[in-house]
């Protein structure tokens, strides 16, 4: 398990999955702003995405860092079945996709109404998972998005209250969907975005949920909770 810490921005602190114990630390030289990481298991490497240098940093295993060029800010990033990395640019209402050295594969545009982009999945058949939101904006929801980013298929959400700020997302292997929104919780949406349930709610968290990540394989959801990960069986 990889985690940013928030005191130090250039360090990744490594954990043991079992027993949760603290491995080593990591140094990411010229790491500004994490504001979010993800691993791939076949490059056994950990990517961090950095909107103020406008880059993504990539962690081998052995702790050899490099890093290439966004072009635009880069906010929430994922790994599809193809082992290129998926980055969501907020501003620009794009996903860009690179393989593990940096090369540029495709962009896309999203749908008018998906305004403010956080975090995007994609899924088996090429379709795309993406929540968006902004503070201000009035429409808070998952969506998913045609395989060549131009149409929104069907959504789950509306105005604020149904979420604040979805702003991370998880997908098991039966594609059921994890969202994480500002409120500090998580819900858990069918392969067609209906509502299942609350996974996570308010109360079992002391903080800000910041970020989420789904081990498959042991079915364990990890939270970020202000300073502290909480891990939930799901």
């Amino acid at each position: 398990m990889f985690l940013v810490t928030g005191a130090e921005r250039d360090q990744v602190e490594v954990f043991d999955v079992i027993t949760y114990r603290l491995l080593r630390r990591l140094t990411v030289p010229n790491c500004r702003w994490p504001v979010d990481m993800t691993s791939c298991k076949h490059y056994r490497c950990v990517y961090i995405s950095d909107p103020i240098v406008d880059c993504i940093h990539r962690i081998d295993s052995q702790g050899a860092d490099t890093q290439w060029p966004v072009n635009d800010e880069p906010v929430g990033i994922s790994v599809n079945k193809a082992h290129h990395v998926l980055v969501v640019c907020r501003s620009v209402r794009k996903i860009k996709e690179f393989n593990t050295y940096g090369q540029l594969l495709r962009e896309l545009t999203l749908p008018d109404d998906v305004i403010n982009p956080s975090h995007a999945i994609k899924l088996t058949n090429g379709q795309f998972i993406v929540c968006h939101a902004g503070l201000f904006d009035y429409f808070h929801r998952v969506c998913t998005i045609s395989a060549d980013g131009q149409e929104t298929v069907c959504a789950h959400g509306g105005q604020l209250g149904q979420y604040n700020v979805p702003c991370r997302l998880a997908v098991d292997d039966n594609e059921f969907v994890f969202v994480a929104d500002n409120s500090s919780r998580v819900t858990l949406l069918s392969q067609t975005l209906g509502f299942v349930r609350h996974v996570v709610s308010r109360d079992k968290l002391k903080w800000c949920l910041d970020r989420l990540h789904l081990d498959v394989q042991r079915r364990r959801l990890y939270v970020a909770d202000g300073g502290r990960v909480v891990v939930f069986s799901v």
